[in-house]
């Protein structure tokens, strides 16, 4: 046979679920000391500039790619 459910139980069951998911976020946020905090923040921050210091950047007007400046030489 089915098992009956009770769907009040089942919501709040569902609901009570959600919260411990948000309750472990901000464990994680506010848990951690400030030390802990700037350090990821700093590690992040260097990571994000050294990726950028290492992106070749090209000019506007230069839509060409590296084999078609060889072609033009020609």
């Amino acid at each position: 046979m089915v098992e009956i459910v009770n769907l009040r139980r089942a919501r709040k069951a569902k609901a009570k679920a959600e919260k411990e998911k948000t309750a472990d976020a901000n464990r994680l946020l506010h848990g951690t000391p400030k030390a802990l905090r700037n350090l990821a923040q700093a590690r992040k921050d260097r990571s994000d500039q050294l990726l950028t210091d290492h992106k070749i950047e090209r000019a506007e007007d230069d839509n060409r790619s590296v084999g078609d400046s060889q072609s033009d030489q020609k």
